[in-house]
């Protein structure tokens, strides 16, 4: 949320009144809020993106969400439950996921959190013509390292100990689309994420070309 947005939102949690666009009068008003981030909120509060008065306005009660790869005891239910929801809407009859699935799905990080698995169990129910969801329903390139070993490969990434977890998936991001000349649809295939997930990746890293190309690739899209 822009942060003059946001001040104007914290007026309204302190005063419980607002005037609406165009209005001279203001109306009061009795609401709950929930709000969510997906960035750390002292950090978003430190670098200027969300304002410290309105963070501590709003955190009354926090409830940490982990991401899917601190609890992938969950995969299986999650997995059953959305091939079930899936099946129903595309009205396929996928009912079950292989061993050799389950297994890349335990050992895969889910950068896009239960989201990307929502996405990559959708296209595989879509493309399996069986009951059973095998490897080959999945994305292609998913669960296959792209990081190389060689030093001379000009597509390897090379990481140092101490990289954090959040600058090793910028750094597999930013080379996966170098390697397709930036072809976001062909990078995000490749990484086993949504196109939508990939440019919420740029954005979240600044990528000055993210909101640009997305609206490009939407037009392009459309016009098909």
């Amino acid at each position: 949320m822009p942060v003059g947005t946001q001040a104007k939102l914290l007026r309204v949690l302190e005063d419980h009144k607002l005037r609406r666009l165009g209005s001279k009068v203001e109306t009061s008003v009795d609401v709950r809020v929930l709000a969510a981030t997906n960035k750390v909120p002292d950090d978003a509060v430190a670098s200027g993106e969300l304002r410290s008065d309105l963070y501590y306005r709003l955190n009354v009660f926090n409830i940490h969400m982990p991401p899917l790869r601190e609890h992938k005891e969950d995969i299986p239910d999650l997995v059953q439950l959305l091939i079930s929801e899936m099946s129903a809407k595309h009205n396929r009859k996928a009912g079950a996921v292989s061993e050799a699935v389950m297994n890349l799905f335990n050992n895969f990080t889910w950068p896009g959190n239960v989201r990307e698995l929502r996405n990559t169990i959708e296209r595989a129910v879509i493309v399996c013509d069986s009951g059973m969801i095998e490897t080959k329903h999945l994305p292609p390139g998913f669960g296959h390292a792209i990081m190389r070993t060689s030093a001379h490969d000009p597509d390897a990434i090379r990481m140092g100990v101490g990289t954090t977890v959040g600058e090793a998936e910028k750094m597999l991001i930013l080379k996966t689309l170098e390697s397709t000349s930036n072809n976001k649809t062909k990078a995000a295939e490749i990484l086993g994420i949504s196109l939508k997930t990939l440019h919420n990746k740029l954005k979240e890293y600044g990528s000055s070309t993210a909101e640009t190309d997305a609206g490009k690739e939407d037009a392009i899209q459309s016009e098909q």
